[in-house]
């Protein structure tokens, strides 16, 4: 099932999530229709705050992008309670979007490489470095579960920028593809 994806302006996606176990009710219907709602809206990544659920879930889906990038076909992956453990000395810059904010676009800096730890649909533990592009997906991704969102990682000048588009997609003036459910005011 397709769900709907929250907008700019809805309380969830500044809180902070709370951890999950084997107990959480239908995990497994949740994380597939997560991945359906993802490639519906031609996304990468996305997270339980995005859905309107504050629990530390996400859904990452690379194997979008695998006719330009061929070493991530088939790479669709759930990753439960996942936390930044360590990060890289180097960042590098790249132009980020978000399913919540439809039609902004900006380059955030981040660190190239990172160790996350986290538990897979079966709730095994897993720890391992992510580097490029697959360590920026889940920083932004983490970024949602802790309650901060990409915007929050642009320059002061470039939020001002985006103040109008900022303020249309909370008001629900805007256009995209996908289902969403924005503030009503």
């Amino acid at each position: 099932m397709i769900l709907p994806i929250y907008t700019y302006g809805q309380s969830v996606l500044r809180k902070e999530t709370e951890e999950i176990d084997g107990n959480y009710e239908n995990i497994g219907q949740l994380i597939r229709d997560m991945f359906e709602t993802l490639r519906n809206a031609d996304g990468v990544g996305l997270a339980a705050p995005q859905v309107g659920l504050p629990i530390r879930l996400m859904v990452v889906d690379l194997d979008i992008i695998s006719d330009d990038m061929p070493e991530f076909k088939g790479y669709l992956k759930a990753y439960i309670n996942p936390y930044i453990e360590e990060i890289g000395d180097e960042t590098s810059t790249f132009e980020e979007g978000c399913l919540s904010f439809p039609g902004i676009h900006e380059k955030v800096v981040r660190p190239s490489r990172v160790r996350v730890s986290w538990m897979d649909e079966s709730f095994q533990q897993h720890d391992e470095w992510f580097e490029g592009f697959p360590a920026r997906v889940m920083q932004h991704e983490i970024d949602h579960l802790n309650g901060k969102c990409f915007i929050d990682r642009m320059s002061p000048l470039r939020r001002q920028m985006n103040k109008k588009a900022l303020n249309s997609i909370a008001a629900g003036k805007f256009d995209c593809d996908y289902k969403v459910k924005t503030l009503k005011k």
